[in-house]
């Protein structure tokens, strides 16, 4: 039977006050082995525990606990708890595959967790998920599950994963409708695969697994420059866009009519490229996949007014302002700009200047703040930026919990080339006009 290592233990939680320490091992909760950190965190929920541990000497001890619902057991487990599950595929559209050589190489990871679906929100195909995990999801009741969908179409599918085993995507959608285990869907588009009347008949055929089936995003495929020796695909135009966005929408409102839920988003990526109004924040509901790019730049502006409004009357008392550049990708640029200048007509002392990096790391059809690396903003920002007194980076831009970019620049070695000081800003309209008027 497999043992994991506890790691560290908090002071003064349940198992610290038991003498459990960091290396002993913890072999099962309530006689059920403890496979990974998924198990240890549902069986931990329950209000009496029996917990068999192995102590550093080898001795077996079993230890009976009562405690409330929602009280932690207090143990930290060492990264062998979630050892990451790689994919299986090989997905015509991976821009994992699209990175240069030379990066950290944790950047060349490409995961295919349940867990980390549960955990983190990523996106998982379900080619990696074995009939025991299926169970597992299903008994835990782990949701919502974040599914790579990208068509129903299960040789169109295998084909696109390059994986002869993805076509069944349809099976693991019926087992988890029937089990009621909530997901959200996600469309990778590609022009010439799965967009046009592939897209229609894949919307189709979701619809039918709402409300278990909570929402769908479809987002365009990013296409970096350092593709050699991958399988060619096309990006999407104006034009292209366009007709996705009416693909989306009419089944969006179809669904809003019927359900009052839009059920389909299309990123905002794709009402950029198609040089489309960004809808009102209504049109996102809950804003279910706000994290996957969905109703971003809407959720930014909305709060961005508020506080506006909120901060105004203030601000308009102050004499006088830093000097604020902000940096942001190609794609938004004209939106946080129009933001900016409407800011300025009513508080005119304010002193902002919008810097748009183009990604040469990339490629220019990557335009989005989050890809946007330390070498490039050093090219295009060197002889720019010395005048202002603080340069902000959306926080996305950034590894998360770090101040480093997906180039290993961090924000103290890009102030040092800039010659101006640094620091990053939650991707939120109230953070970024506190910034400006110096109150964050």
């Amino acid at each position: 039977m497999k043992k994991f290592i506890i790691e560290g233990v908090l002071e003064n939680s349940i198992l610290d006050e038991m003498e459990i320490e960091p290396g002993d091992k913890l072999i099962s909760m309530n006689g059920t082995p403890i496979i990974d950190v998924l198990d240890y965190r549902y069986l931990m929920a329950e209000e009496e525990l029996l917990l068999e541990v192995e102590k550093l000497d080898g001795e077996i001890w079993e230890l009976e606990i009562e405690k409330d619902l929602d009280e932690d057991l207090g143990v930290l487990f060492s990264e062998e708890m979630i050892h990451t599950k790689t994919c299986k595929n090989n997905c015509i559209f991976c821009f994992i595959d699209q990175l240069p050589k030379g990066m950290r190489e944790s950047l060349y990871v490409k995961d295919d967790d349940e867990r980390l679906s549960f955990l983190t929100g990523n996106y998982i195909t379900m080619t990696n998920l074995t009939r025991a995990e299926m169970e597992r999801i299903i008994r835990y009741r782990i949701m919502p599950m974040n599914l790579s969908i990208h068509t129903t179409n299960p040789n169109l599918r295998c084909e696109m994963l390059n994986n002869r085993f993805a076509g069944d995507v349809m099976d693991y959608l019926e087992a988890f409708k029937a089990n009621n285990i909530q997901m959200n869907g996600q469309i990778v588009l590609v022009p010439g695969y799965n967009d046009g009347e592939e897209l229609v008949k894949t919307l189709a055929d979701l619809k039918e697994f709402y409300p278990t089936l909570q929402s769908v995003s479809v987002v365009p495929v990013g296409i970096s420059r350092h593709r050699q020796g991958l399988q060619k695909i096309d990006g999407f135009d104006q034009a292209s866009a366009q007709r996705t966005l009416k693909i989306i929408e009419k089944v969006h409102n179809e669904m809003e009519e019927i359900h009052a839920e839009g059920f389909v988003y299309a990123s905002d990526e794709f009402f950029l490229k198609a040089k489309a109004v960004i809808p009102d924040p209504s049109y996102y509901d809950s804003f279910p996949q706000i994290e996957n790019g969905v109703g971003m730049l809407a959720d930014f502006e909305e709060s961005f007014n508020i506080a506006l409004d909120k901060y105004e009357k203030a601000a308009l008392k102050k004499t006088s302002f830093p000097k604020i550049g902000i940096v942001t990708g190609m794609a938004a640029d004209s939106y946080i700009l129009s933001l900016i200048k409407n800011m300025k007509k009513r508080i005119p002392a304010i002193d902002v200047v919008v810097y748009p990096i183009n990604n040469d790391f990339f490629g220019e059809d990557i335009s989005i703040s989050g890809l946007i690396t330390g070498q490039d903003m050093v090219k295009q920002l060197e002889t720019k930026v010395s005048s202002r007194d603080l340069l902000l980076i959306p926080e996305n831009a950034l590894r998360s919990g770090s101040n480093m970019l997906l180039d290993d620049w961090t924000l103290e070695t890009l102030s040092d080339a800039l010659q101006v000081q640094i620091k990053e800003v939650p991707v939120n309209g109230e953070s970024l006009i506190l910034r400006i008027i110096s109150e964050e």
